[in-house]
């Protein structure tokens, strides 16, 4: 009679267990903030020669309901720090921009690429909803 008893014990108190790891993870679950998909692709060639033509191209997407966004491609190459390249109108759904453009010297060119959220056309404060890998273009 004791031996029933204490493995009777032994699987209330198992279910009790699972149940309130169950319970624990969906409350947990449900406090989690929402994460919005997206992303950023960019496309460049791995070399190029001095003085021919660069082209990069990127897209970018984003979920987030209430934003335009705007894609904006950037450099850094030479000793110089990440600047705007180029960037695309603000749209609703994707963003697509392409730039064009030579080197004149030998060396590395970085390139990214990076999703903005406005609220509106003229928003000067856009928020940064997604960024790219940074590409290596080897000029030679």
């Amino acid at each position: 009679m004791t031996r029933t008893k204490k493995s009777g014990m032994k699987s209330r108190g198992g279910r009790v267990a699972v149940i309130g790891a169950v319970g624990l993870a969906s409350v947990a679950l449900a406090a989690g903030p929402a994460f919005a998909k997206g992303g950023v692709d960019i496309a460049a060639p791995r070399t190029v020669q001095v003085g021919k033509t660069l082209t990069v191209k990127a897209q970018g997407e984003d979920d987030s309901a209430g934003y335009l966004h705007q894609l904006c491609l950037e450099e850094s190459g030479f000793g110089q720090g990440w600047h705007q390249e180029s960037c695309s109108a603000a749209v609703e759904g994707d963003a697509h921009v392409t730039a064009h453009g030579t080197s004149a010297r030998r060396g590395d060119l970085k390139f990214r690429a990076v999703l903005y959220g406005l609220t509106s056309r003229h928003d000067h404060n856009p928020v940064r909803l997604h960024a790219s890998d940074v590409v290596t273009v080897h000029v030679r």
